[in-house]
């Protein structure tokens, strides 16, 4: 995910996809934990989303 593809969605939609990456990091963790885990990247990708998220909405928070 792009920082300007999410600049484009609005804070709502940005709010349900925080929600989701975090439940998505959740399971993941716990695939880690019982050697399920296949694609370790994704747990990479999923925590800079949610960062990426987060610094968003953060600026625009600060912005208004």
């Amino acid at each position: 995910m792009k920082a300007a593809d999410v600049r484009q969605k609005s804070d709502d939609e940005l709010t349900e996809q925080l929600i989701d990456l975090r439940k998505e990091a959740f399971n993941l963790r716990f695939q880690r934990a019982s050697g399920q885990l296949e694609n370790t990247g994704r747990v990479r990708e999923v925590r800079r989303d949610i960062a990426r998220i987060k610094t968003i909405l953060n600026q625009r928070v600060a912005a208004s």
